[in-house]
């Protein structure tokens, strides 16, 4: 490794940036799903995906078009997958780029964006301005309220990749200490790292499904 951020490069061999196909790899774990039905996997999966639709059929509203949690379950699969995979050596964690996390918030935020002000101009302009604003705030209240709408997108994007990044220089600056303990003090840093990895594990899951979560609460804000 030349530097501590080689990990992070997308780029391979002969300067092309084939290390953005391991993005698909979590395409090769649904196959497997159904060779057999029910599978182990199949099963907590199918609880997964019905629990998650559960969850953001409440936020979106039980009156709302049918389907409408797939985009986010869709959503939740793609990020929790990638996730996992950046844990294992050698493979490379495409979300912890904002060129993948920004593909994947900003044209959701245009798309509900355009639809509430096409369809719904009047509820959209009610959401400037809070209820119970005094009318002396009104003017900077819809400033506000306008700024923390625009870095939407961005926020959902910087807070996936930010998480991602960090998590693994860690283990990596940790890692590349090993060479230099001392025995006792090595086996500290296996136990560090194991709680590290089980740490990476969780804040896997934990911001696939924040993701997941605010882009169905900005969607069911449109509406």
């Amino acid at each position: 490794m030349t530097n501590l951020f080689s990990s992070f490069d997308p780029s391979t061999n002969f300067n092309l940036s084939l290390n953005w196909l391991s993005t698909l790899i979590g395409m090769l774990i649904i196959s497997p799903m159904f060779w057999l039905i029910p599978s182990r996997f199949n099963i907590l999966w199918m609880k997964i995906i019905y629990i998650l639709h559960k969850e953001f059929k409440t936020l979106i509203g039980f009156n709302k078009t049918q389907g409408s949690t797939l985009i986010f379950i869709s959503l939740f699969s793609l990020i929790v997958f990638n996730n996992f995979l950046g844990l294992f050596p050698y493979i490379f964690t495409s979300t912890s780029h904002m060129v993948l996390t920004l593909t994947l918030a900003l044209p959701l935020w245009l798309s509900f964006m355009l639809f509430g002000w096409i369809n719904n101009t009047i509820h959209m302009f009610t959401h400037l301005v809070p209820q119970g604003t005094p009318p002396i705030l009104m003017p900077f209240m819809v400033c506000i309220e306008t700024i923390s709408n625009i870095i939407r997108p961005g926020t959902l994007a910087v807070r996936l990749s930010a998480n991602m990044i960090a998590g693994h220089l860690l283990m990596t600056l940790l890692g590349n200490t090993g060479s230099t303990l001392s025995l006792i003090m090595i086996n500290f840093l296996i136990i560090t790292q194991i709680l590290l990895l089980i740490l990476e594990s969780t804040v896997a899951i934990i911001q696939s499904y924040v993701f997941a979560i605010l882009s169905t609460l900005y969607s069911s804000e449109v509406n």
